[in-house]
This record gives structure tokens, sequence and C-alpha cells, in this order.
């Protein structure tokens, strides 16, 4: 394990993480070709998820103006989650990934379970969005087979992942930026109709006092507030995404703070503004679960392009996502090929660097949403269940990365003392977030479409744990365990 020098500087990226092998000489490596600007519109992409666009209204008409505070304090939570991160990764910057640290700090079962649970959350969201994109292209070609644009957003995806990861990161910083300008141009749009007086044509006046007017902050009452939860949670699945960008960012130590440290902005601006200005204009009441708000009020500005202008961003919406998803899909499969958690042909790179391998094996399974559009209703309920366990999942991921926290404040207290980004809080606020965590569980069993994606969650881990059974058994998994217990053990003499 790299220690740091007096002067907090990290040793060699190419020193190998305790329990791990060391690289092959002149083995090749992921190259760092994300510039500062594409790692903050990554972040900010994984942070703004599609169901801000079109979720919102539902989650609106569940918990009243009190959803801003549910925003809020989920983003402050995964906040604390993200820096967590950032700490643990920059303490060694031999880490590709959070999977890392969870094997060199947990074991190397926790590397496997939390890697190959990531790619099962990624596969999930990208084969859902995948057959979101087939149905937003059919808003202006209704007579398109679904399974054209469907395989032709999966070709183009691994199109644009396959040359370098610079293609990604440009490809995301843009999807990112079309995001960003439709959520600015909803509050401009916002704020000066409620300083205009606007006047909507059922009567309602848009102003702030909507928020507190119908029956307060809370008209649903503390079970509306819980509900806002359930839904709220699944709008920051990806946050973490900067997380998987580590082996590949330009000067990390400069680059993966900058980007975390800006998530409680983005969280401000994208979620707890704009759905302020939502309400405003809109009493809550007459929100509609069934429409996106923000078609809604772009409509009653008089814009009559809103409801083509905003499915072409959420479009742009679910590719950003499934975009994300291949490449995060591909970076985790390729670190558990390094390790000998996945078949050794994954771990293998292009000359520019790309592990092709590993992208292909992302699209293959993105392929099914191909299949999956052609199906009737029934599959597509089966299905969102199937979305909502990989949302379940991600609460699993974020509290690996805690704990992983915890136990590396136990066993290299010199790594944190060196560190220039500390988490904030610290051991506190990492059991104060795991509570948090556990009350989002307790939340999602109030409801029975919730409740029953956790009773299938299980299964899942059953899986990973009868693979894990089997494997471990490999010489050069035995190796590894051996090493980490003897780190471990020595840990604990000192």
């Amino acid at each position: 394990m790299p220690e740091r020098s007096d002067t907090g500087s990290t040793a060699a990226p190419d020193q190998p993480a305790a329990g791990s092998t060391p690289p092959p000489e002149g083995e090749q490596h992921l190259s760092r070709q994300l510039s500062n600007r594409h790692i903050q519109l990554i972040a900010i992409g994984g942070a703004i998820g599609t169901g801000l666009f079109m979720g919102s209204g539902k989650t609106i008409s569940l918990a009243g103006p009190s959803v801003i505070f549910v925003y809020m304090i989920i983003g402050v939570m995964l906040f604390f989650v993200m820096r967590a991160m950032g700490e643990l990764l920059l303490s060694n910057l031999r880490y590709k990934s959070f999977a890392d640290f969870a094997a060199d700090l947990l074991g190397p079962w926790a590397g496997f379970f939390t890697g190959w649970t990531y790619w099962f959350c990624w596969i999930v969201t990208g084969i859902a969005d995948v057959i979101a994109i087939s149905g937003y292209v059919s808003y202006w070609w209704r007579d398109l087979p679904l399974w054209i644009p469907a395989l032709a957003a999966v070709i183009l995806l691994i199109a644009l992942n396959l040359p370098t990861v610079k293609a990604f990161g440009e490809t995301e910083f843009w999807f990112a930026l079309i995001k960003i300008v439709a959520i600015v141009a909803l509050i401009v749009v916002g704020l000066v109709m409620v300083f205009s007086h606007f006047q909507a044509p059922g009567g309602a006046a848009a102003s702030f006092s909507n928020l507190w007017s119908d029956g307060g902050f809370f008209p649903t009452g503390p079970m509306g507030f819980v509900a806002g939860f359930q839904i709220a949670t699944f709008a920051f699945v990806g946050i973490e995404l900067v997380g998987t960008t580590a082996a590949e960012a330009e000067n990390p130590e400069r680059n993966l703070p900058k980007a975390i440290n800006s998530i409680p902005v983005r969280v401000m601006l994208f979620y707890v503004v704009a759905l302020t200005v939502i309400i405003s204009v809109t009493p809550w009441r007459e929100i509609s679960a069934e429409r996106s708000p923000f078609v809604v009020m772009f409509t009653l500005a008089g814009l009559g392009i809103a409801a083509s202008a905003i499915n072409f961003v959420v479009l742009t919406s679910a590719a950003s996502s499934a975009n994300s998803g291949i490449y995060s899909t591909s970076r985790m499969v390729y670190g558990l090929a390094r390790e000998g958690d996945a078949p050794a042909r994954f771990g293998s790179l292009t000359s520019r660097k790309v592990p092709a391998n590993a992208l292909l094996l992302s699209g293959v399974f993105l392929l099914a949403g191909v299949v999956m559009v052609a199906m009737d209703d029934s599959i597509i309920e089966a299905f969102t269940l199937v979305t909502t366990v990989s949302a379940v999942l991600f609460i699993f991921v974020w509290s690996i990365i805690l704990i992983s926290y915890l136990v590396y404040r136990k066993r290299r207290p010199h790594l944190h003392e060196a560190s220039k980004f500390k988490m904030p809080g610290g051991i506190v606020m990492c059991y104060v977030v795991l509570v948090f965590f556990a009350f989002l569980l307790w939340a999602l069993t109030q409801e029975p479409d919730t409740l029953q994606a956790l009773l299938v969650t299980p299964v899942w881990f059953v899986i990973l744990g009868i693979a894990w059974a089997g494997l471990r058994r490999r010489p050069g998994h035995a190796a590894r365990e051996a090493a980490f217990r003897s780190e471990l053990h020595n840990a604990q003499q000192d």
C-alpha cells in the first residue's frame, strides 16, 4: 500500500495495493485523457437523472412542496458519500474505482461483490435507457419499429466509446450541457413568470406563496414526505460515476476534488431551485403525476415547441445515462478482470488504451433492450421491478464506500492525516449517512412495488455468493486472501 510522504503527495501509482498482484512489466494501463471540463460535466451528468425531467411530477404530487427538502437532504447525504470516496481514491492513485479500495480495505470479496453489483446496476439502468430512447424517438417517427432506434442507440454508443476515453468524455460533455441549458432555461422562464405575476388559464397566479399557501410545506403529512424519498432517491443514481473516472482523469488530485465539491451547488441549482420555481408557477395540487412539469411550464409560457424541445432533452438525458452505463461497466469489468474476478480477456486494452472487450460485453447486454421493446406490457412491468432492484443495489454500493472509509480511518490513520482532501465530519458523518440509508430502505417498504423489489434483491447476492464460493478456491484468489489477512494481522499487531 503506497504511503504518503511528509509533503502529502501520493507514492507512484504503479505500486500495487495491498493484497493485489503486481502487473507484469510493460503491461498497458488506462490512459489519463479526461480533462477538468470532462470530469466536471461527467459529475454533473451523473447528478442530474432523467427522473428530474419526467419523474418530478409524481414526486411533487406525493410530497407537495416538501419535495424540495427531500432532494436537498438526499443531495447533502450523498455529498458526504462522495467526499469519503474522494479521500479514499486520492489516498492511492493506483485505485481505478471504489471496487478497488473496497477489495483493498474490506477484503477481496468486497471488490468482487461491489464491482459486479455496480456492473449489474448500470446494465439494467442502461437497458431501461435504451427502451426509453426508442420511445422518445417514436414521438417524431411514430411508424418506425421501436427496435430500430434501440439498436441504433446501442451501436452508436459503442462506436462513440471505442476510439478513446476522450471520445466518451466529449460525448458526455455535450449530453450534460444540454441538460444544464434546459434546467437553466426553466429557472429563468419560471422566475420571469413569477415576477410578472403570470396567471394560468385555470386562474392560478404564479407566486412564491404557492410554496406554503395550500397546506404548508408538508400538506400530505409525514408519510407523504417519506413517499417522496422513494422516488427521489432514484434520481440521484449515477452521482458516484465520477469515481469510475479516477484512473483516466488528468491530474486527479486537482480535478476529482473540484468535481466532488461542486455537488452541493449542483443539487441546489438543478433540483432545489428548479423545483421551487416549478411549484411557484403551478400550485402543487395542479401538477400532474403523469406529465413532465418542465413541459407544462414551457407550454404555459406560450412556447409552442416545448413538447418537442423537452422530448429532445429527455432523449439526450437517457442517451447520456446509457453512455455512462457503457463506460462505467466496461471500466468496472476491466478492473475485475485485472484482479481475476472476471475472465482475463476483459482485462486487455487496445492500442488506444480502451478496454474494447469489456466495452463490447456491456454492449451485448444492452442489446437486451432491443429485444424488450418488442415485448408486451407484462414484460415491461417485470422490467420495472428489476430497475427498482438496481436502484436499491446502488444504496449497497454507496454503503460499501462508507464502510471502506471507516476501515481506512482505523487501519491507515497516517494516510488520513496526510490527506489534502479529508471528508468533513469523518467517522461521525459516515454513521449518520448509514442511518439515513437504513431510513431509505424502510421508506421503500411502505409501497407494494418497492417492497417487492426489496424482497427480490437478496437473490442477486445469493448468485454472487455462489460465484464467489467457487472463485475464491483458485490459487490466485487464495494468495490475495492470504496477503489481505497478513496485512490485517500486522495492522492489528501495530
